[in-house]
C-alpha cells in the first residue's frame, strides 16, 4: 500500500533495507539478470553496480554505515523490493557473512555455469584486457600451484569455478527457501521461464515482454581446445558431482565428453 502526500501524489520512498542480492557467479549471466530485473517496475536496484558494499574492507573497518548502501538507491514510489547485483559476493565468504548479519531474511539469487566455460570466459576477459599474460592452460596450472583456496581476488579461475564449498557456505548462513539457484545454460537458452520463477521468489508480479539486451555476451578470439577442456574437466569433475548431490541437479552437460576416433 502506497501512501500519498497532502497533494494526493504518491510519496517517493527511500530504501532502508535491501531485500535480495544476486550474488554470483562471475561470468554466469549476472549482468543479464540485472538488466531484466531493472525493467520491472516493482524492483529497485543500485545505481552504481560497482559499489561492492559487502566485499570492500573499507566499509567494515568499524561499524558499517549502511546509509552508504541505502543512499545508492533512487527514491521511488512503485518499487516493492530492493536488491543489488554483485557477482563477487558468492566467492568471498566474508561478504556472505556480512550480508547475513545485515539482513537474516535476505533472499539470495545465484547463477552457476559449466565451470570450465566459466573459467575460460573469465580468462578470456582478462587476457583481452591485458591483465592475464598466460595462456589458459598455463593459467590453470598456476592456479593449482598457488592453491585454489588462497582466495586471490584477480584471477582465481579455478577457485571461482569450484562451487560446492561456496554453496555450502550459503546454506550455512541462509535457509534454503531464501536461496534461488539456476543454471546459466538454461537461462541463456530461454530466460523467460526462469525470470517468472525469480519474480515469484522475490514476491512481485510476473512481467511479460521484457527486453533481452544481450550485454556482456563473450566474443572470444578463439575456442577452448580439446586439451584445455579435458585438463580442466579433471579438476572440476569431483566438484560437479558434489554440486549434483547438493542441489539434486543433473550436470552431465558440464562434463567433458572426449570425441571417439572414427578409426577406433
Amino acid at each position: 500500500m502506497q501512501s500519498k502526500d497532502k497533494t494526493g501524489r504518491f510519496r517517493r520512498r527511500k530504501v532502508s533495507c535491501v531485500d535480495f542480492v544476486v550474488a554470483g557467479v562471475q561470468k554466469a549471466g549476472t549482468t543479464a539478470i540485472h538488466d531484466f530485473l531493472a525493467q520491472h517496475p516493482h524492483v529497485t536496484l543500485l545505481r552504481d553496480q560497482a559499489l561492492h558494499f559487502f566485499d570492500k574492507e573499507e566499509h567494515f573497518r568499524g561499524d558499517p554505515d549502511y546509509r552508504t548502501l541505502h543512499a545508492n538507491f533512487a527514491p521511488g514510489w512503485r518499487w516493492r523490493v530492493a536488491g543489488e547485483v554483485t557477482a563477487d559476493y558468492l566467492y568471498y565468504p566474508r561478504a556472505l557473512e556480512r550480508i547475513a548479519n545485515y539482513n537474516g531474511k535476505m533472499k539470495v539469487i545465484i547463477s552457476l555455469r559449466n565451470p570450465t566455460e566459466r573459467a575460460f570466459s573469465q580468462w578470456n576477459m582478462r587476457h583481452e584486457k591485458g591483465q592475464e599474460p598466460l595462456e589458459f592452460l598455463d593459467a590453470l596450472k598456476r592456479d593449482q600451484e598457488i592453491g585454489t583456496w588462497k582466495g586471490p581476488r584477480g584471477n582465481a579461475y579455478l577457485a571461482r569455478s569450484l562451487y560446492s564449498r561456496q554453496i555450502e557456505k550459503v546454506f550455512d548462513l541462509f535457509p534454503r527457501e531464501q536461496v534461488f539457484l539456476l543454471k546459466y545454460e538454461d537461462f541463456r537458452a530461454d530466460p523467460y521461464p526462469l525470470l517468472d520463477r525469480i519474480f515469484d521468489f522475490l514476491g512481485v508480479i510476473k512481467k511479460p515482454r521484457l527486453k533481452n539486451k544481450q550485454r556482456n555476451v563473450g566474443s572470444y578470439s578463439r575456442k577452448l581446445t580439446a586439451e584445455e577442456r579435458g585438463y580442466a574437466s579433471t579438476i572440476f569433475a569431483e566438484d560437479i558431482t558434489k554440486v549434483e548431490k547438493l542441489l539434486s541437479w543433473d550436470c552431465s552437460d558440464w562434463r567433458f565428453k572426449a570425441r571417439i576416433s572414427a578409426a577406433a
